[in-house]
């Protein structure tokens, strides 16, 4: 007899969850209170503007600029399980995180860790010293295993080093992959991002850039495989509450007014704390307790405009918010279309969208001048106030079982990861699995 598992939440952690457990022969219930899937990493029509801001209505944005990298196995096996090829969503190239005038790092294709020590070697702008020092650092970090002390900052990591590498390299490094400021960002989990990029094997550094909107990257094409599979996809229902079946000693569950064998939470950490409230308070206070950092992308258009690459790191600073330029032309979208991409972005929030935008659109004038052959008009601005989780060291996060049948998934679970698209699918596939296997040792019991 097939089992039915509800799972709530349609991000990228509830998709991977109801695929996994799909294909492992489950019934699914995909619960969503939103009209679409995919959460914080989804599209957004751009036909609901500010007046100050102008938008063809047929364009499609994404709620935030989503990144991958070639170590991202998850969360490409996945994808390729729901019908979509990494050739078709992604432009892979060699990690490349350089500025308008070229300098940076620049890493060639194959094993990413000669690759880096010569790229660091090449690196123009810095001083020889510099280099080196840089280096020295990575080999030690390398030989303690990419591991420090959990109460480490990425600045006490780094201390030592020059302004340079730490402006240059570690900050925007820091901030892209874990959204926090390097004074508060995570030492440990710093680390483990570079232990996966720099030695899980050729093209795990790589730059993944979305050629697709990320709903069509893998939200939309996994509705489409969950229901043509026979799972059934409730959108715009939100759950209200989730019930423990009275008499049940297992992981009996009630869901929307249904009976469910297991339940996975992959709502947002707010939502799901309301929802396990009265089963699991102290899960639900840690999930509630976390705070966040934002993250705002300013979409910009300068018509016949073509960047030397198609992702620039800006100098970000008081009056920049921005750390990088995608350039969506390159990248299959819109000739000419940019986004400005701000993360750890508290400071810019509490000034304002509109200020944000206006000192975002003047760094990109400023830093991108020579490549603009036209004016540079807005077309909007998104911010995500809860974009992740503020990824600090000794931060509890919530633990993945909640109860005996019910689980809970989401970049902000308990994990080796940051709050990015492959511990999200990690969580989401590692909860079915759990849930399943815990069903399955109740049968045999």
């Amino acid at each position: 007899m097939k089992r039915e598992i509800a799972v709530v939440g349609a991000g990228w952690a509830g998709l991977a969850a109801a695929v996994e457990a799909t294909t492992a022969g489950a019934r699914v219930t995909l619960f969503e209170m939103a009209p679409q899937a995919g959460g914080r990493a989804r599209s957004v029509a751009a036909d609901m503007v500010a007046a100050s801001e102008v938008a063809d209505p047929a364009t499609r944005l994404d709620n935030g600029q989503h990144i991958c990298i070639g170590a991202y196995t998850e969360t490409l096996r996945v994808m390729r399980q729901v019908g979509v090829s990494e050739h078709r969503a992604f432009v892979r190239m060699p990690l490349t995180l350089v500025d308008c005038r070229g300098f940076g790092l620049r890493l060639r294709a194959g094993p990413p860790l000669p690759a880096f020590v010569l790229a660091v070697l090449r690196r123009r702008g810095w001083h020889w010293r510099d280099r080196l020092a840089l280096l020295r650092r990575a080999s030690r970090w390398s030989r303690d295993g990419f591991r420090c002390d959990a109460s480490a900052t990425v600045s006490q990591l780094c201390r030592g080093l020059s302004v340079a590498v730490q402006r240059d390299f570690i900050e925007p490094l820091c901030v892209a992959a874990l959204n926090t400021p390097m004074t508060q960002a995570s030492g440990s989990i710093f680390l483990r991002v570079l232990h996966d990029a720099l030695t899980s094997g050729p093209g795990s550094a790589d730059l993944l850039l979305p050629r697709l909107d990320l709903g069509a990257v893998f939200p939309e094409p996994a509705l489409a495989w969950l229901r043509g599979e026979g799972a059934a996809v409730r959108l715009v229902t939100r759950v209200e509450r989730i019930e423990h079946v009275a008499g049940t000693a297992g992981g009996a569950w009630a869901v929307g007014g249904a009976r469910f064998d297991g339940v996975v939470v992959a709502a947002s950490a707010v939502e799901a704390a309301r929802l396990v409230a009265a089963h699991a308070p102290h899960w639900s206070a840690q999930a509630a307790a976390l705070r966040y950092e934002p993250i705002v992308t300013v979409y910009a258009r300068s018509a016949g405009c073509h960047l030397p690459e198609p992702m620039l790191a800006l100098a970000a600073g008081a009056e920049s918010p921005a750390q990088f330029v995608i350039d969506r032309g390159q990248l299959g979208g819109e000739e000419g279309l940019l986004a400005l991409v701000a993360s750890g972005a508290a400071h810019w929030v509490e000034r304002g969208a509109d200020v944000t935008a206006a000192a975002a659109l003047e760094q990109a004038r400023i830093a991108l001048g020579a490549h603009l052959h036209g004016p540079l008009e807005l077309v909007r601005t998104i911010v995500e106030k809860r974009a992740t989780f503020a990824c600090t060291p000794g931060l509890e996060r919530p633990p993945a079982q909640i109860s005996s049948g019910f689980f809970a998934a989401g970049d902000y679970v308990a994990g080796p990861y940051p709050a990015t698209l492959e511990g999200a699918v990690r969580s989401g596939v590692a909860a079915a699995r759990a849930t399943l296997a815990g069903l399955r040792s109740e049968n045999s019991a």
